[in-house]
């Protein structure tokens, strides 16, 4: 492939672009990365014994025999499987049995498209980031269609046969990307590591895409050290990324390793990619995902750790190399460390939970809080609101998934705003056919393990970043049945007895993390209130107070996800009674 490389980790391939691809069958056939997958696949029969190596006449395959195949392959691109063993001498041997020839040709392909492929279009000179829609159709689009044509020429002049159905499969790439380097504002110490690395601009994925990761949970906290990890870290440009995520009104810079492309690709479906005025001003956060562990700070024995830089306003999170850390919750959950932090110095309150507004028919809009621990039944409830809701919900304007921020206007009202516009949700607690019904959009993890998940798009980031008045504040427990002494919705009658609730954070684990049983988290909030506990304290009383001065619902909601054999039951039900209960409400006066 001209002008440009490519990298083979574990499995992936990372192409780098700066002009253009190949043009034909035969510049693909002759590509660098086409014989290196080439001579992969037959080291892999070799090693399995495979009959498909019966298309050779000798057992002891020499390098005479791969280049008479590869000479043979370049001519079928053309001509019929008759005709080239009177072309190319010697290649009779692999037409002897025309059907095993055939199926070797689907095992090059299969093996091809069996990798995770990633395409990085990083000419700055060309401007892709100026036309990308031309750009992705000049590289990833073009060369789906031509290992595809390639593919479909050889087994068709192979076999003499039409097939008479066709499967547009992903033949090129999955994810494509143009990336560029900008300079940042970044202090100068900064600069010097990590103005080389190019930022990501425009992103082509083609969903749904399915990925296994190192593990399946997240384990233990993330915790402050004194020292900038940034100090003794170095960086390759060819093994470096950027992606500039907006979550909430922030912009935090994710840096990672291209071995791990593939979750950090998948935050195009969680966070929005900031845009170039973004990039004009000093990034709030930067995050380092995949970092070699030699020098890097420790928090006692724990490697995943953030840095608080005062002197230059900036937060720095790390998540190390190694395959106990290869999982989107730990991207997930710094970047939303980071977040939280940085809200609760400019004086705003962060939640662990659910915002969105519901319009009922003949009501008006209700704008809910429901705060609770990963697991807690926040996600679920939402989407069994979504399905249930059909008649007499007349809108449904999702505000945050997971997490997000509170402040109070200058009439001491609360407002709320969110921080993600997709959802990292459990597959299994998910209304049945849900993510089916979504899966020309979805990004599924560990589909065959415990806590599979999707990373999904949920809402727009105007949704997120418009702020919606709060109407309802609940506490999600997903551990108590519901009976006569512990109905579904709970009010509370002071900021006291709320906060007590709130502020032991119980939750009966779902398997999402490593912890069991009924757990007790402050705020149900590990990801930066628990870290800075004391800011927090002083902002939750604050804010609980102008809850009840502002004459909101306070309370909690029981949506027994974590009571056995109430995994959908819980939430439908806890859907079904906050829909009743409104539809019971005085109408608010905007809906009269």
């Amino acid at each position: 492939m001209e002008n440009s490389s490519f990298q083979m980790i574990d499995g992936k391939v990372i192409i780098r672009i700066k002009d253009r691809l190949c043009d034909n069958a035969d510049e693909l056939l002759s590509s660098e990365l086409f014989l290196r997958v080439f001579n992969r696949c037959i080291s892999d029969l070799e090693r399995r014994n495979s009959r498909l190596l019966g298309i050779f006449e000798n057992k002891n395959i020499t390098e005479r025999d791969i280049q008479l195949l590869l000479e043979a392959l370049h001519f079928l691109t053309r001509l019929s499987g008759d005709l080239v063993p009177k072309v190319v001498e010697g290649s009779a041997q692999f037409f002897r049995d025309p059907v095993l020839f055939n199926d070797f040709i689907e095992y090059i392909y299969n093996y091809w498209r069996n990798l995770q492929r990633l395409i990085v279009c990083d000419s700055v000179g060309d401007h892709f980031d100026k036309r990308p829609y031309h750009t992705f159709n000049q590289t990833i689009e073009h060369l789906t269609h031509l290992v595809r044509s390639t593919y479909r020429d050889v087994q068709e002049n192979i076999t003499g046969n039409h097939p008479r159905i066709y499967r547009q499969v992903r033949a090129g790439a999955e994810v494509a990307t143009i990336a560029l380097a900008q300079d940042i504002r970044y202090p100068a110490d900064y600069a010097r590591k990590l103005a080389h690395i190019s930022i990501i601009r425009q992103i082509l994925i083609y969903p749904p895409l399915i990925y296994n990761s190192g593990t399946n949970v997240r384990t233990g906290v993330f915790e402050r050290v004194d020292r900038n990890p940034l100090v003794n870290l170095t960086f390759n440009d060819r093994d470096w990324l950027c992606y500039p995520a907006k979550v909430g009104p922030l912009v935090v810079m994710i840096y990672f390793s291209v071995q791990y492309f593939e979750l950090n690709f998948s935050m195009c479906n969680l966070f929005e990619l900031a845009d170039d005025d973004d990039l004009r001003r000093k990034p709030d956060a930067v995050l380092i995902f995949g970092a070699p562990r030699d020098n890097l700070p420790m928090a006692g024995n724990n490697r995943t750790v953030f840095y608080d830089d005062p002197v230059n306003d900036l937060l720095i999170g790390v998540i190390p190399d190694g395959k106990e850390y290869n999982y989107f919750g730990y991207l997930k959950k710094m970047t939303l460390t980071l977040h939280n932090i940085k809200m609760m110095k400019n004086g705003r309150m962060p939640y662990h939970g659910a915002m969105f507004q519901l319009v009922i028919r003949d009501k008006g809009a209700y704008t809910f809080l429901v705060m609770g621990d990963t697991g807690a039944g926040k996600s679920e409830t939402l989407e069994a609101m979504r399905t249930i809701g059909a008649e007499e919900v007349e809108d449904l304007i999702i505000i945050a998934d997971d997490m997000g921020s509170l402040q109070i206007d200058q009439n001491g009202s609360v407002t709320g705003y969110g921080t993600e516009t997709g959802a990292f949700v459990r597959l299994d607690d998910l209304q049945p056919g849900y993510a089916f019904g979504q899966i020309d959009r979805t990004i599924i993890m560990n589909p065959n393990q415990t806590n599979a998940r999707v990373v999904i798009p949920v809402t727009t980031f105007d949704n997120v970043s418009k702020g919606f008045k709060v109407d309802f504040v609940l506490y999600a427990n997903n551990y108590q049945v519901v009976d006569e002494e512990h109905p579904v919705l709970q009010r509370f009658e002071t900021p006291e007895e709320a906060l007590a609730v709130f502020r032991e954070g119980a939750v009966m684990s779902k398997g999402t993390t490593s912890t069991t049983g009924l757990v007790r988290t402050y705020f149900a909030n590990i990801f930066g209130p628990t870290q800075y506990q004391q800011m927090h304290d002083e902002l939750a009383n604050k804010y609980f107070k102008a809850f009840f001065a502002e004459g909101a619902f306070v309370g909690q909601m029981r949506t027994q996800l974590g009571v056995p054999g109430k995994e959908h039951a819980g939430p439908e039900q806890a859907a079904r009674f906050l829909l009743e209960f409104l539809k019971n409400r005085e109408p608010k006066p905007e809906a009269q």
